[in-house]
Formats: structure tokens, sequence, C-alpha cells
């Protein structure tokens, strides 16, 4: 399935084509934890369908620290 979320640090919109069906989104649309309604998803994957930040996102907000 393609998910389409606006990125709220850059606020272009993202697509990512997940592993997931219509009867997990509407758990997940009705409430249920990602973790539990998608438990196949990668963590990076699950925080795009609830924040809809990507890798890229989290990497300009967080950047790696040089030792």
């Amino acid at each position: 399935m393609i998910i389409e979320r606006v990125s709220p640090v850059t606020g272009k919109k993202n697509t990512m084509e997940l592993p997931i069906n219509e009867d997990q989104l509407l758990h997940y649309t009705g409430g249920m934890l990602a973790q539990r309604a998608f438990p196949g998803l990668s963590l990076a994957e699950r925080e795009f369908l609830i924040s809809g930040c990507t890798p890229a996102c989290w990497d300009s907000i967080f950047p790696e620290e040089e030792e």
C-alpha cells in the first residue's frame, strides 16, 4: 500500500510503499497501537505512519555526533 504523509519538519508530502493492508490500517486508525497493528514494519516505517517523518527528516533533526 502506498502511504502519503506530510513531513512536520519540511512540510513536504512524502510517500512510502509499505507492506500493509486495509484491515491493518483500519485497526490503527481505530485506535490500535502501531506496534500491534503493523508488527511486520520497521521502526522507521511505523514512525512514518505515525508522524510523517522519514529517516532523512530524523537525520536532519538529530545529526550524528562526532566522537
